[in-house]
């Protein structure tokens, strides 16, 4: 059996969390700041609850310098709830929206969409493969539109938007369930954001939602409650019963990226642990092969294939061995990928890299 010490999480969700706050949460288990209830028993309308209900969503306006024009809301559901939530508030008759797509989350975005208005591909990169990112100058919408939706990171494909589309007055709304908070971004080119939590916000059952107030006073009226994002805004995400635990979570998430110093040097460590790995594929004269194109590479999932298909397996069998958590590729396009989300640490990938070279000194 692995020893837990020795144990190098990559997978690519529900993925790493970071380990000190793991420790906290179990400190605090049993007793929540001396009240003799877990966190996980407290009624969400209590007073202990709802600071921490509020601090986690100081921390994430503080870290991600949301401007006070935007709402930030905790939902349920995942992101693929939102998939349909942000077509039926924000896509009215008469009205389309349009999809750049650059993976299999926006393939699904775009046919969840399809039952609810009338939406179309703005740019797609399936015809490679999803092997990069659109160009801006591939991009091609109405300014007529309800609003352009992106994936901002492709885990299946380790994919990446570097830079984002400039949509003038159409609202740019992004699914960031894999990159959000590993890199600066102005908040202000977007409609809205939104990303489950279970990548690099905490445990799954949180799904955040950063929604622009204007486009909130404009929502779908017509629909259930609970799908309208105005009844959660107006009830601080506290409409019905939140995912109390998670959200406990989530805020000690972002407390511990405070005291890493912020996004600019988480970002600067994500991209130093990419690139430990990257090199290695790099590097290795084809013995590995990046699937992604390295102007769309992605900092948060690289995926790459072995020399061939038996070496493949036995690189995948023998890293298990070695304590290598999450290294298979998306059933839908097999493979490696390495996940090094915001709470994978440097030495995990400094570990991998070493495992890769003598994995192709062992084999060339």
């Amino acid at each position: 059996m692995i020893d837990q010490k020795s144990v190098y999480n990559f997978n690519a969700g529900p993925s790493a969390l970071p380990r000190e706050v793991l420790e906290k949460a179990q400190a605090e288990l049993v007793d929540f700041k001396e009240s003799g209830m877990s966190i996980m028993e407290m009624s969400h309308r209590s007073a202990t609850y709802e600071q921490v209900h509020n601090q986690a969503i100081e921390r994430l306006r503080s870290l991600f310098s949301i401007p006070e024009n935007y709402e930030v809301l905790f939902l349920q559901g995942g992101a693929s709830l939102q998939f349909a939530m942000v077509p039926m508030n924000f896509l009215p008759d008469g009205k389309k929206a349009s999809y750049i797509m650059s993976g299999a989350w926006s393939d699904k975005a775009l046919k969840e969409a399809k039952t609810i208005g009338e939406v179309y591909e703005a740019a797609s990169t399936k015809n490679t493969n999803y092997n990069r990112v659109p160009s801006s100058d591939e991009i091609t919408f109405e300014e007529t539109d309800a609003y352009v939706h992106i994936t901002s990171n492709n885990t299946i494909f380790g994919t990446q938007f570097h830079e984002f589309p400039s949509t003038g007055n159409v609202p740019l709304i992004a699914d960031m369930s894999s990159d959000i908070l590993s890199r600066p971004l102005d908040v202000s080119q977007f409609g809205m954001i939104y990303a489950g939590a279970q990548k690099n916000l905490g445990p799954s059952g949180v799904t955040v939602a950063i929604i622009r107030k204007d486009l909130l006073d404009k929502a779908n009226s017509e629909i259930p409650a609970i799908l309208k994002y105005q009844t959660h805004s107006s009830n601080n995400s506290l409409y019905n019963t939140p995912p109390s635990f998670g959200i406990y979570m989530l805020g000690e998430v972002l407390g511990w990226m405070q005291q890493q110093g912020g996004i600019e040097k988480i970002a600067k460590r994500n991209e130093e642990k990419a690139n430990l790995i990257y090199d290695a594929i790099d590097n290795s004269n084809g013995f590995y092969t990046g699937h992604a194109e390295k102007g769309s590479r992605s900092f948060m999932n690289i995926t790459f294939r072995v020399a061939d298909e038996e070496l493949e397996k036995q690189f995948l069998e023998e890293a298990k061995e070695a304590g290598f958590v999450g290294l298979n590729g998306h059933r839908s396009v097999g493979g490696c990928r390495a996940s090094t989300y915001n709470a994978v640490p440097y030495e995990a990938c400094l570990a991998l890299q070493k495992f890769m070279l003598d994995f192709q000194e062992k084999h060339k």
